[in-house]
């Protein structure tokens, strides 16, 4: 069975690998564009990574209505790509295929 699923709502992708199912993320799904700033970002992994990276959580609670359990899912999915991804390798094919 995959161990990495897609994640986005209304998608079933499963894939063998994280760095597949961020790069499915990046290039089959809309664009997503931050509640916090007006920045548009790539759905799904990418979009975790700005709002925590470049916000506080207190600003993506406010501007997504979330609570603590949102924010704690959303900081393990991260914790999880960021441990098992070749995020080098990600960005490096996500270039080559234009999509960043």
């Amino acid at each position: 069975m995959s161990r990495w699923k897609c994640g986005i709502e209304g998608c079933d992708g499963r894939f063998e690998d994280v760095e597949s199912a961020v790069i499915h993320q990046t290039v089959e799904h809309e664009r997503h564009e931050c509640k916090v700033c007006g920045t548009i970002v790539p759905e799904g992994y990418f979009a975790i990574r700005h709002a925590f990276d470049e916000h506080t959580r207190a600003e993506f609670v406010r501007a997504y209505d979330a609570d603590s359990s949102a924010v704690r899912i959303r900081e393990d999915v991260k914790d999880a790509v960021e441990a098992d991804a070749d995020l080098n390798s990600v960005v490096e094919t996500l270039r080559e295929q234009g999509a960043l």
